[in-house]
Formats: C-alpha cells, sequence, structure tokens
C-alpha cells in the first residue's frame, strides 16, 4: 500500500492536500507501448483505491467508482536497436554539439580522456554500491526527495541477486581519483528482458559545472548500444535532458481510481472545482484590463 495526495494547487504551490489509501500499479514501458492495461491486484478494506502510473493516453481505465486525473507527462525513451549511428543522427544539431562540447570539457578535466567505469555481474556491483551512496549523500536527489540509490540491506541483496540474473548496469564517471556521478539501471521483466530503465541517478554538486551526468548519461548509451537491450527507458516524468536524448516517446497519465465512496466523490469534486476556479482565473488575469485594475488596487493600498 502507498500513500498519495489529492492536492489544491495553485501553480507550483500546494495549499492543502487530501491524503488516500492506495494500491500502486505502474505500466512497464513495454506494457504502455502495447497499450495493455495490466489486471488490477484486490483491495484491502482499508485502502481508498489505485494510483495507476504510465496509463497510455489513448486507454480509458474499465472502472466504475472515481477516476480522476493526476498528471500527464511523456514517457520517454531511446530505440538501442537503432543503433549508436541512428540515436546520434536523431538528435537535434544543438544537443549533438552541446555534448561534444561537455564531453571534451570534462576530459580536459581528467587527463584528456573520460574515466566511466561500468558494472554488471554481482561482484561488480558489490564495489560499485558503496562508492554510490558515498555519492548519494551529496547529492539533491537524496537530501531534498530522498531518492539516491537505496542503502538497506534488503535492496542490496536484491541488487546483487538481479545482477547475478543479468539484470543490473551501472556506471561510475571519475575525474582523476574522485568519483563525479553514478548510474544504475535495472531490467524489465525476465532475464530475457529487452528494456532497462534510467532508475537511480546522481553526481557530485562540486562538479557541477561540467555537467557529470549528462556526460555519463551518454557514454552509458553508447555501452547499451553494443549490449542485449533494445530499448532505454527514461521512466515517468518529463525533462530536458530525456527530452533531448531520446528517440521516441509515449503520451501517459497517472489517475487516481478511487472506490465510489462519498468521501471519495467529494474529495475529487473539491479539487476539479478547485482547478476549474484556477483555470478561470488565469485567463482572467491574462486580460490587460484586469492586469491595470490589479495594478491600481495594489498602489492605492
Amino acid at each position: 500500500m502507498t500513500s498519495a495526495a489529492l492536492r489544491l494547487q495553485i501553480g507550483a504551490r500546494t495549499i492543502a492536500t487530501i491524503p488516500r489509501r492506495l494500491t500502486r500499479v505502474a505500466l512497464s514501458l513495454d506494457q504502455a507501448l502495447a497499450g495493455v492495461m495490466p489486471p488490477l491486484p484486490p483491495l484491502d478494506p482499508a485502502q481508498d483505491g489505485y494510483l495507476v502510473t504510465s496509463l497510455p493516453a489513448g486507454i480509458d481505465p474499465d472502472w466504475r467508482g472515481v477516476l480522476f486525473e493526476r498528471q500527464r507527462y511523456t514517457r520517454y525513451y531511446v530505440d538501442l536497436a537503432a543503433g549508436e549511428a541512428a540515436w546520434r543522427e536523431a538528435l537535434s544539431r544543438q544537443t549533438r554539439s552541446t555534448l561534444k562540447r561537455k564531453a571534451k570539457k570534462l576530459a580536459a578535466e581528467s587527463g584528456g580522456t573520460l574515466d566511466v567505469r561500468c558494472f554488471r555481474s554481482a561482484d561488480d556491483l558489490a564495489v560499485f554500491h558503496p562508492i554510490a551512496r558515498r555519492l548519494a549523500e551529496k547529492t539533491y536527489q537524496e537530501r531534498l526527495m530522498g531518492a539516491g540509490i537505496p542503502n538497506d540491506p534488503a535492496w542490496v541483496a536484491h541488487m546483487l541477486a538481479s545482477a547475478g540474473e543479468d539484470q543490473v548496469r551501472a556506471w561510475l564517471l571519475y575525474l582523476g581519483d574522485c568519483p563525479a556521478a553514478y548510474l544504475w539501471c535495472g531490467a524489465d521483466g525476465t532475464k530475457d528482458g529487452a528494456t532497462l530503465r534510467y532508475d537511480y541517478v546522481g553526481h557530485d554538486p562540486a562538479w557541477a559545472s561540467l555537467s557529470p551526468g549528462s556526460v555519463l548519461m551518454e557514454a552509458a548509451l553508447v555501452d547499451l548500444f553494443a549490449d542485449r537491450f533494445q530499448r532505454f527507458d527514461f521512466t515517468e516524468g518529463e525533462g530536458q535532458h530525456k527530452r533531448s536524448m531520446a528517440t521516441g516517446g509515449i503520451e501517459c497519465r497517472d489517475m487516481f481510481m478511487l472506490r465510489p465512496s462519498l468521501a471519495n466523490r467529494g474529495a475529487v469534486a473539491l479539487v476539479g472545482g478547485f482547478d476549474a476556479t484556477m483555470r478561470v482565473a488565469k485567463r482572467l488575469s491574462a486580460s490587460p484590463a484586469l492586469r491595470g485594475l490589479a495594478h491600481r488596487i495594489r498602489r492605492a493600498g
């Protein structure tokens, strides 16, 4: 079970939340591309419903309860099967130039060559993990979101077992003797799964001006074009680095699928009405006359 909340927001600012107890159902990239809605697990009586993520925009869930769209985004990916040349050709001229410039600048700080190390076996990952954890402790992902690579024993044991089944790839980028960035990726599905996910990433903020994360991402993709995977999945959510490096994407939604209770209907109606009011207010605020009136009122105050 997971906790999630319906939010009353003005822009990026949340002014109130309505918490819900939900079962999270996350579609893989393969499921999203195939347009397949996975079976929903049974709900505990204490739960309010489901949070379904990466549901393709063209699928309308067969749900007799309350539906509420949480967010829309493009789920980006790289077609590794097409090869490195096709990937580079698909990049914009600006992106190609930027990647080349960043790699050259970082290599100059590292004795003239990039020091990128790949880890894939269980023994490799036993070496990689403590180094990546020390890096993660410095990153904003860890400090602000708790999203650095995990350190609990159960997760580490699972990582080592997955690596033994050829389901993990990880990289470290070094500057001199110092690790500057890490990337950890897990495979979807079975041992022969064709998709590798963009799971955990971070860099030492002391080297942020050299863009070590972008340089490491390019180096990792180059490695993967010679690997067994068919796709690299940038997972849920958007970002400039995902858009610039991807070769494809699928429009997705995150959906609340709630029980048809009075409390759930009321919560969704409240958030929907609030959002509609904010959209009207935004349109009205764009009027030059109303902007001028608001300015005069502030001056008079």
